[in-house]
């Protein structure tokens, strides 16, 4: 066959599989604010992992945790979440209860898996007589937009602490940067409670003299309001490291989880999209320690046992746990339907899950 001939058959064949190549996944993953840890990890998702498995991932943002998981559910597209522990629970308990709806919601969804720990700050004014956590109580608190896992952190937090809910006279549904406004401008609160992986884009672009207005209320490990505290949440540190232009000194906090979170799905082109998706995960986790946000550092690539009601992906589980025991047998780390309408009128938690039905 002349040269020419030969030449002109084998881009006909590369054109003709071009054709009909399958076309390349197209999802999306709702995270949260533009100044909070979520949308970077999103971010660190879709080019890190989502990219080298032929998926083109979309990042979204976000209210929060609660709004994440009814976009999981139902908006068209999205197929992954970053989703608060304490309001994956939130719903688990209120399907629990006997709300149809929260059952509706939460029953079909899947971890992939834990990711870290996210601090929850507790800010003051500077000249604020309050120092530490537990003397919040009666207080003006802003707790984050209503359907955001900041809100739904707040009031549990409030409950556990002094045994009794939020008042709602006393609850402002802002965003951070609003709860700040209102904080140190307006002085209409006393406290905005905002829950963010540090270093959180919120903090690191605030200049040396925000500490003339305001400060992070510390964690009294003394006090048994915060031993109710860590019943559910757990210790940690902010520390003046991550916010090195105006926090001076470390400060005792708590967290809450952060979870990546998919649906159940069944059909067989999601299935192999999601497990390259896991196989990519659990191959490109040393560059998203090394190259994406801080916070990837303390996640670990492993699978630990869930609370009851909670279930792993199964599809995903099996890549994964293969991978991860491919990776420590070579030496690697691991560290680092439609409801009814609802009869009565709604919870204040109903409000703040997005579940009320009036």
């Amino acid at each position: 066959m002349p040269i020419r001939l030969l030449v002109a058959a084998l881009l006909w064949i590369s054109v003709v599989l071009c054709a009909t190549a399958a076309p390349r996944a197209e999802y999306k993953i709702v995270t949260a604010t533009k100044t909070g840890t979520y949308i970077q990890i999103g971010r660190d998702l879709a080019t890190l992992v989502a990219e080298p498995a032929d998926i083109a991932l979309e990042v979204l943002e976000s209210k929060g945790s609660a709004e994440n998981i009814q976009r999981m559910r139902f908006e068209q597209g999205v197929k992954l979440a970053l989703v608060q522990s304490d309001v994956y629970q939130a719903f688990l308990d209120e399907a629990k209860a006997g709300n149809a709806d929260a059952g509706d919601i939460i029953k079909p969804l899947r971890l992939i898996m834990p990711l870290y720990d996210e601090e929850i700050y507790f800010v003051a004014r500077a000249d604020s007589p309050l120092n530490s956590i537990h003397e919040i109580k009666n207080k003006k608190i802003a707790v984050g937009p209503l359907g955001s896992g900041t809100a739904l952190t707040s009031r549990t937090l409030y409950q556990l602490m002094f045994g009794e809910p939020l008042p709602p006279a006393n609850t402002q549904y802002l965003s951070n940067e609003e709860a700040l406004a209102k904080l140190t401008v307006d002085k209409s609160i006393d406290v905005a409670i905002i829950v963010a992986g540090q270093p959180a884009k919120l903090f690191t672009e605030m200049k040396a003299e925000a500490r003339i207005y305001i400060k992070l209320l510390k964690l009294d490990d003394t006090e048994p309001e915060s031993a109710r505290a860590k019943k559910t949440y757990f210790p940690a540190v902010i520390r003046a490291a991550s916010y090195s232009a105006w926090l001076k000194n470390d400060v005792p906090a708590l967290t809450v989880k952060a979870y990546l979170v998919t649906y159940d799905y069944g059909l067989q082109s999601t299935v192999v999209n999601l497990n390259r998706f896991a196989e990519s995960l659990c191959a490109n986790f040393d560059k998203l320690q090394a190259n994406g946000h801080p916070k990837w550092k303390q996640v670990r690539l492993e699978l630990p046992p869930l609370s009851q009601g909670w279930r792993y992906y199964a599809p995903t589980e099996k890549r994964m746990r293969a991978c991860i025991a491919k990776r420590s047998a070579v030496g690697f780390s691991t560290a680092g339907g439609t409801a009814l309408p609802s009869p009565r009128n709604c919870t204040e938690q109903e409000l703040v899950l997005g579940i009320c039905r009036r």
